[in-house]
């Protein structure tokens, strides 16, 4: 495929809409500029598009190639965590403290961090609308690691998580994959592959793959409400401790 499509520049009265992102280069910036809003974020999702930028710069928009995806059936849990699931310390919700983790995943990183104030507050307002959910890991009653991401259909692009114990981050992503999974998602998106996430079973896409997987996930309607009830995530991990 050789037609490429050059980063096009959005203003805040831009439509919320992106160029294909199937002919962006392989590094995958597609966009800059527009604004936060929820429709440009929801837009930006649906099409595989996701924000990430310093501050400093206006929004830069990407969809690298390749992407990185965790599948239930490809999701490894090691002996080690298998021991950690078993002792009666962790505590695992949902949309419990969003607020709590996305400041967490802020919070604390030597080289700064992406997710600056704007961010915060636009992703805080796709979760006061159901589009973005959180995964919280309970050390007793503190909060000691987490994820957050986004929902579209049966899309969940995974954003940051944090941990402030050992296995804590591992634990939020083992039990937001298989929580997830059995709730209907078809596609968990973890952008880029790193040793933490291939240990734990992470894959790459070509970004054609990944977005004729999403063309598909992003339809379907799915319900995950029902992971806010107590103890819903705790009984998802179950099967890990039975083995």
């Amino acid at each position: 495929m050789s037609r490429r499509t050059s980063p096009v520049l959005l203003t805040p009265e831009s439509p919320p809409s992106f160029p294909d992102p199937l002919y962006a280069s392989r590094e995958g910036l597609i966009a800059l500029g527009g604004d936060l809003s929820t429709e440009r974020l929801l837009a930006a999702y649906r099409a595989g598009i996701f924000p990430w930028y310093d501050t400093g710069q206006p929004p830069l928009w990407w969809s690298p190639d390749p992407r990185a995806v965790i599948d239930r059936s490809a999701l490894h849990v090691s002996r080690s965590m298998l021991r950690e699931l078993e002792k009666d310390v962790w505590r695992v919700t949902f949309d419990a403290a969003f607020a709590a983790v996305i400041r967490e995943c802020a919070a604390g990183r030597s080289g700064g961090t992406w997710l600056l104030p704007e961010m915060i507050e636009a992703y805080e307002a796709l979760h006061r609308l159901g589009h973005a959910h959180s995964v919280e890991v309970w050390e007793r009653d503190e909060l000691c690691g987490g994820l957050y991401g986004v929902r579209c259909g049966a899309l969940f692009a995974a954003e940051s998580m944090f941990h402030r114990r050992t296995n804590a981050s591992k634990l939020a992503l083992i039990a937001s994959v298989t929580a997830l999974w059995d709730g209907g998602i078809e596609l968990f998106d973890v952008q880029f592959l790193t040793p933490h996430l291939a240990s734990l079973g992470a894959r790459e896409l070509s970004r054609a793959r990944y977005l004729t997987r999403l063309a598909a996930a992003r339809e379907r309607k799915v319900d995950v409400t029902a992971l806010r009830e107590p103890g819903a995530l705790d009984r998802a991990l179950a099967v890990f401790r039975r083995r």
